[in-house]
């Protein structure tokens, strides 16, 4: 295949959008069960069958979509149709990927806006089933997410962190600051920065000891009345054994200074070899020039810089305002939690109940129903961001599609954004120590906050007339035993999530049946 590039000409974009048209039509209506299985698709039809990218390119773009914020397989088709097609079939194939699952979820969400606040207590049991399965197959995605962002203990003690502070406490800043702890905190164990003073503090404790012993035989050879001229003399003439060992590593090393070059440089990397450096990059991929952007590492940064600015513009208006516009501010937390999601679909729940819920724009329970229903809709779990908004904004006396627009355009530019820069710098930037440190330590502490979802969804999954704004999943051993079936589905049988969401809803209703016959 020629060179082709993001930048390509205009001449033949038309056959260049149906070539996008041709190939991704039915991705959005055919891509069930989440981040995962859409991985696992693209690869199949892009690389497999018409072989638009190789294996080494479609590894390099995973990782760039995962190390960054925003939806994860939806940056991925976004990547590959801008290095086959370019920039315009690359935005084509984004709406044709995203706007099936968005409609859907936009007139569920008029639905949802216009029902009584009190539903038939069969839709309740149905509701609470879909909630605790949800539960469950967050949960497996946590796990599973885990096992691959945990390469040490580091990173282990980093994903319990997350979680744990996630649970303790929430703020609209709150979970992009932990990420970025998490950041640090790999950077600086990385490098080493505090190595030498935790060895020291830690050695402290035994130096006072050994001072102190020090004393007490002075002050009994004093006791005794030893001559203290005499008895330094003996010490100096009768070395004692750590005499012995400065003196026997002192020959170590007159040993080592007189090898040869060739023999000194053997010890080293075999002593080396020994104790591998988890910071050290890996070999750099060489990417044929076939299926490289034409992106300069320049204009990457620049696109980077302008998203940036744009951001920063965002969020100091909405904190100058005094009482800015109810829509400004969903658009604003929706582009705040599009920009510091790493992770993907399971993430971006706990961060829009906080965005939203937290609010006071969506009740409780129009979230759950919204959860539950999203589990069952192809294409990205982002869209859960279009109902929220459109119910947003019937709930205040707006438009719904202007709710829905502003959440859609919010919750997914800014990733696509980023990944376009990032393609261009990405080569650059990759083997540099301490970004793929941060980006480790981002990661591990993103995936605690999976945890933080699960458990804050089982605190409200169970809704019914008496508690609707959500109870625990808990109060019911039935609920319990519906997240339980769905974890072990999907863990071991290989039961999908839709599928697995499908047969919660069931289980809610075998309870009503159930609980309705027995006269309760």
């Amino acid at each position: 295949m020629g060179r082709r590039g993001a930048w390509v000409s205009m001449g033949n974009i038309g056959e260049r959008l149906w070539n996008t048209t041709r190939e991704s039509w039915y991705l959005g209506f055919t891509s069930f069960g989440g981040p995962p299985v859409h991985f696992k698709i693209f690869r199949e039809k892009f690389v497999v069958k018409l072989q638009w990218i190789d294996e080494q390119v479609y590894q390099e773009l995973f990782s760039v979509c995962q190390a960054f914020s925003g939806p994860g397989s939806t940056k991925m088709l976004y990547c590959i149709n801008l290095i086959h097609d370019g920039f315009l079939p690359a935005v084509l194939g984004f709406l044709i990927w995203s706007l099936p699952g968005a409609l859907g979820m936009f007139g569920l969400a008029i639905g949802v806006s216009n029902i009584d606040e009190s539903l038939p207590r069969a839709v309740y049991a149905l509701l609470s089933g879909l909630n605790a399965a949800t539960v469950g197959v967050i949960a497996l995605a946590a796990v599973q997410l885990a096992q691959k962002a945990i390469t040490d203990k580091l990173t282990r003690s980093l994903v319990f962190l997350g979680a744990a502070a996630g649970m303790l406490y929430n703020a609209l800043w709150y979970f992009p600051l932990l990420m970025l702890i998490g950041g640090i905190i790999a950077v600086v164990h990385d490098f080493r920065w505090l190595h030498k003073p935790a060895k020291q503090l830690a050695s402290l404790p035994g130096r006072l000891r050994s001072k102190l012993t020090r004393r007490r035989h002075s002050k009994h050879e004093v006791d005794e009345g030893i001559d203290l001229p005499e008895r330094q003399r003996e010490l100096e003439t009768e070395p004692s054994h750590l005499a012995v060992a400065e003196t026997s590593t002192k020959s170590t090393v007159d040993t080592h200074q007189r090898l040869p070059i060739t023999n000194r440089e053997a010890i080293v990397t075999t002593a080396s070899s020994t104790q591998p450096d988890p910071s050290e990059p890996s070999s750099p991929r060489t990417v044929p020039s076939s299926h490289r952007l034409t992106i300069t590492w320049p204009l990457g940064l620049a696109i980077i810089g302008v998203f940036l600015a744009s951001f920063a513009a965002a969020m100091a208006l909405r904190g100058v305002l005094k009482s800015p516009p109810l829509l400004y501010r969903l658009f604003a937390n929706m582009y705040l939690a599009g920009t510091i999601i790493f992770g993907g679909g399971p993430v971006v729940i706990p961060l829009l109940r906080e965005y939203v819920v937290a609010e006071g724009w969506v009740t409780p329970r129009d979230f759950l129903i919204g959860l539950a229903l999203i589990q069952g809709f192809p294409g990205p779990n982002f869209n859960f961001a279009v109902y929220l908004g459109a119910v947003t904004a019937v709930g205040w006396g707006y438009s719904a599609a202007t709710g829905a627009v502003l959440a859609y355009l919010g919750i997914f530019v800014p990733g696509l954004v980023i990944v376009h820069g990032t393609t261009g710098v990405w080569s650059a930037i990759r083997g540099w120590r301490w970004v793929k440190s941060g980006l480790r330590g981002v990661n591990a502490a993103a995936v605690g906050l999976i945890y933080t979802a699960v458990y804050r969804l089982w605190q409200i999954g169970y809704i019914d007339e008496g508690f609707q704004q959500g109870a625990s999943l808990a109060n019911d051993p039935w609920w319990v035993v519906v997240t339980a079936t769905s974890y072990v589905g999907g863990c071991w049988f290989g039961v999908s999530p839709p599928l697995a969401c499908i047969l919660g809803a069931v289980l809610g209703l075998v309870r009503y049946g159930v609980v309705e016959g027995q006269g309760v």
